[in-house]
C-alpha cells in the first residue's frame, strides 16, 4: 500500500520540483529588474514631493515600496519557499 502512494506522489514531486526551479529563477530575474525600478520610481517620487505636493509624493513612494526587494518580491520568494518545502516533503516521503 505505501509501494502505491509512493508511485502516485512521484510525478508530483517531478512537477513541484520544476515549478520550483522556474519559480526560483523567475523571483531572482524579477527582483532585480524590479529592485532597479524601484530606485528610479523613489527618485520621481522624491520630485513629485517638491513639484506636486505631498500626496502624490507619498503615492509613488509606497509603488517604490512595494517593487522594491522588501515588498511584493519578499512574499513571492516566501511563496517559492513554500513550493520547496513541498518538493522537499514529497521527496522525503518517496526516498526515506
Amino acid at each position: 500500500m505505501r509501494l502505491i502512494g509512493k508511485l502516485l506522489a512521484l510525478p508530483f514531486m517531478l512537477v513541484t520540483g520544476i515549478l520550483y526551479l522556474v519559480c526560483k529563477f523567475l523571483v531572482v530575474l524579477s527582483g532585480a529588474v524590479l529592485g532597479i525600478l524601484s530606485g528610479i520610481i523613489f527618485l520621481a517620487a522624491l520630485v513629485l514631493f517638491f513639484v506636486a505636493g505631498f500626496l502624490p509624493g507619498l503615492a509613488w513612494l509606497m509603488i517604490a515600496f512595494l517593487i522594491s526587494p522588501y515588498g511584493l518580491p519578499l512574499a513571492a520568494a516566501w511563496l517559492v519557499g513554500i513550493i520547496g518545502g513541498a518538493n522537499s516533503a514529497l521527496k522525503d516521503f518517496i526516498f526515506g
